[in-house]
């Protein structure tokens, strides 16, 4: 049995922690402060409507082609470095993005940074659950919650940039050097080594027996359902509750684009305090309980619409889906039978595809019915997402402890 002891983290994983919740940040910044930009690049360049979207569906796409070389490179190099070395490279493509002197170097920019976000990702979640073993209490829903601020922050900073006429090339080149550079020194505070996880040291050839392979299977099935339900009730959010808003709802322009505030502002403080309610409830319960929040909240205002009731409803849906990412990225960790960073791999590149496939289904279905319709795919996501939650493998670090594991 290992020793455990009452005394808290040393300082090696305090530091630790805070260089993961660093990355989060960091990553999250560097996109968020091209996104209020996105219309000056456009006009800069002459693109039309369908030139630019196809430059932005490359980020994605990189994303996509990258996912399942990530889990080898980070066997062999370690998320640390991938981490470390990432953040700048992609802080470079991005700057790269808002140079670019025509479609094809934005496209191509695009590409590089989707690919390299993928790599980071797994990364910095990699370290997350390293350190989260060490601390023996679940802490990763506070990065992801980190990584909300850094989103909000980029845009906001963004947007300034945006008003008092900064140049865009100089605009993502200061942020490039603020945050690519410290991110690099940072990273040697992450933990280096192996990213060896309680799942992820299969036995000689158990990754070749049939029933291994199908549990994992079945696992990384149920994984990227759950995903893709955090998908729907996301992008509800942000790409659809505005134009609900303001046209079904006949709300004012500056009230519309408060739908997508109430989820992202829930999302945060969900994810902030989902630690401890994971700590005390145990992950599947707060997952289940999210699901039906989010079907709950969002069904009853799409039943009783109404300008208060619908920014409840997307605040209450931000809420209920703010763990449930951290929640599947945990799960595809501890999965028996897979190499260090193939189930976060796997999850990423289903939660990517996710991103590519719902926006346009959602669409095609108000289309052809209502946007209101439409918006019952959240009911559907939450309620999925209750029954799903009976799929996740019971983690490492699942219950309330009065004594954490020593650091080693």
């Amino acid at each position: 049995m290992p020793a455990t002891s009452t005394d808290g983290p040393d300082a090696r994983l305090r530091r630790a922690r805070t260089a993961v919740g660093a990355c989060f940040f960091v990553n999250a910044v560097l996109y968020a402060n091209l996104v209020p930009r996105l219309p000056e690049l456009k006009a800069e360049l002459g693109l039309s409507n369908t030139a630019l979207g196809t430059a932005l569906a490359a980020q994605p796409l990189g994303a996509l082609l990258a996912g399942l070389t990530v889990a080898p490179l980070i066997s062999r190099l370690g998320s640390a470095r991938v981490a470390g070395v990432g953040l700048p490279v992609l802080a470079a493509a991005i700057w790269t993005a808002a140079a670019a002197p025509q479609w094809g170097v934005l496209a191509g920019a695009l590409l590089v940074a989707g690919a390299v976000d993928a790599a980071v990702d797994v990364a910095q979640n990699a370290q997350g659950l390293r350190v989260q073993r060490r601390y023996g209490r679940s802490i990763i829903n506070a990065f992801h919650g980190t990584w909300s601020v850094g989103s909000l922050a980029g845009g906001l900073v963004g947007a300034a940039a945006a008003g008092l006429g900064v140049p865009l090339s100089l605009h993502l080149g200061v942020v490039a050097v603020l945050f690519g550079a410290p991110a690099l020194l940072g990273a040697r505070l992450l933990l280096p080594g192996s990213d060896d996880g309680p799942g992820a040291t299969p036995s000689p050839g158990a990754t070749r027996r049939p029933r291994a392979r199908a549990r994992a299977g079945v696992g990384l099935a149920a994984l990227g359902a759950l995903a893709a339900c955090a998908v729907v009730v996301e992008d509800a959010g942000s790409s659809w509750s505005a134009l609900y808003l303001r046209v079904e709802l006949d709300a004012a322009p500056a009230v519309a684009g408060l739908g997508f505030v109430a989820l992202s502002l829930a999302m945060t403080l969900g994810r902030f305090t989902g630690d401890r309610a994971v700590d005390r409830f145990g992950r599947r319960r707060v997952v289940q309980a999210g699901g039906l929040l989010s079907a709950v909240g969002l069904g009853a205002a799409l039943a009783l619409p109404s300008v208060p009731a619908t920014l409840a409803g997307f605040a209450l849906a931000g809420l209920g889906v703010a763990t449930l990412v951290p929640a599947a990225y945990s799960a595809a960790d501890e999965l028996p039978g897979l190499r260090p960073g193939l189930g976060l791999a796997l999850v990423n590149v289903l939660l990517r595809i996710g991103s590519l496939v719902v926006p346009p289904l959602i669409g095609v279905v108000a289309d052809a019915t209502s946007l209101r319709v439409a918006l019952l795919a959240v009911v559907v996501a939450g309620l999925g997402t209750a029954l799903l939650a009976r799929s996740l493998p019971r983690p490492a670090v699942d219950a309330p402890r009065r004594h954490a594991t020593g650091p080693g």
